[in-house]
Order: structure tokens, then sequence, then C-alpha cells
């Protein structure tokens, strides 16, 4: 049986996942440097850190909100599989940390995608 208790975890969970999202469209957006230096590093075409930015900002709202929290979770769950590989700097301890957290924020959305986005959220599931 559900509590008051998980359903403020829950919320909670996804408001920091969210925020982590967020703060990333805001930093893609207003300081845009480090983004695009990792991606010339890897001979990307910078114009990518504009999808990065809408994608960041429209899957952050969707938790904070509730809506589509298992789709959005899993396309979050693949985006830090994806973009941890531009981290993977062995000889960078500053990057290797940033690798792993993004597996393990990856592990969190594979569990809120699990879950659903409880009882608090726009779209609640039954």
């Amino acid at each position: 049986m559900k509590t008051r208790l998980d359903d403020l975890a829950v919320f909670t969970g996804r408001l920091l996942i969210a925020a982590l999202f967020l703060g990333g469209a805001v930093q893609k957006a207003l300081s845009p440097g480090g983004t695009t230096g990792l991606l010339a590093d890897w001979q990307l075409p910078l114009w990518l850190i504009w999808p990065a930015f809408g994608f960041n900002a429209l899957a952050g709202l969707a938790l904070v909100f509730g809506v589509q929290v298992r789709a959005v979770a899993v396309l979050l769950a693949l985006y830090c599989g994806v973009t941890s590989v531009f981290h993977f700097l062995p000889d960078d301890p500053w990057q290797m940390t940033i690798f792993v957290k993004n597996w393990a924020i990856a592990g969190g959305c594979l569990v809120l995608a699990a879950h659903g986005p409880g009882r608090w959220a726009l779209q609640p599931e039954s």
C-alpha cells in the first residue's frame, strides 16, 4: 500500500532529477562553451547544442509536472548513457566523475520509468 511518504519520495525524486536537466538547459543557453567544446572535441556540429537544450528543458518540465513520466524517464536514461561517452576521459578525474554520475542518473531515471510518476502529477497513474 502506497503512503503519503511514498508519494512525497516520488515527487521529490522527480523534482531533483528535473532540476539537473533544467539546470543543464539553462547552462547550455547561457554558457554554451563547455558543451560546444565537447562537441568540437568529438568533431560534431556545434548546432547540436540546441536540440540538447530543447530536450533538457522539455524533459525537465515533463518531470516537474508529471507528464508522460515513464516515456520521458526512459529517454532521459538513454540520453545519459549516450552523453556519458563525451565524459569518458580516463586521464581527467573530473570528467570521469561526470561519466559515473551520468550512469547513476540513468539508473534513477529507469527506477522512475518502472514506478511511474506517482499520484502527485498532472498525469498520475491509477
